[in-house]
């Protein structure tokens, strides 16, 4: 039997068919979807948005050569941080 259902974000009525639930319990899910299938469309794209290689880089000098360089975490200036290619040389030196 089908099943409607309130959206938590968009507060929109959906159904949650027979089918789709067949699906939910073959694949082991245990909880009814909370959003309609149009904001679940669209939070799967801001997941994937902020996961398309978008990150904030921070500008460091490098501990080894000095050159100005961008590295993808903000130090915490317990430990050094090199720019790539010493970084590289480093990493091929262990």
């Amino acid at each position: 039997m089908d099943k409607t259902i309130q959206c938590r974000d968009c507060g929109a009525e959906f159904q949650f068919t027979e089918a789709e639930q067949a699906f939910y319990a073959e694949k082991g899910f245990q909880n009814d979807p909370v959003r309609c299938p149009e904001c679940r469309a669209k939070r799967k794209a801001q997941r994937n948005n902020r996961n398309s290689g978008e990150r904030k880089m921070y500008d460091v000098i490098c501990d080894e050569c000095g050159a100005a360089t961008q590295v993808p975490f903000q130090p915490s200036g317990d430990r050094p941080v090199y720019c790539r290619d010493c970084f590289e040389a480093k990493k091929n030196s262990y």
